[in-house]
């Protein structure tokens, strides 16, 4: 069963091209990733923030501190 249309693989791949899916979206596909990542970090780094901000607020206030020590 071929799904790409060659009978035999013995013939000189240099004459056929690419043999694999999506040729000629290479460069796409590595944009498309490096935007993704970036926005992946972006996006990490704005949720950490804000999780750091709220833990310091949380410190500030003292509430958690005086929570801790009175479960005890």
């Amino acid at each position: 069963m071929s799904t790409n249309g060659m009978e035999s693989w013995a013939v000189d791949l240099k004459d056929i091209g690419a043999i694999y899916p999506f040729q000629g979206l290479e460069v796409l596909m590595v944009i498309i990733g490096f935007v993704f990542w970036i926005a992946w970090h972006v996006i990490q780094t704005r949720h950490e923030n804000a999780e750091i901000e709220a833990d310091m607020a949380a410190d500030r206030s003292g509430d958690e501190t005086r929570e801790a020590i009175d479960r005890y």
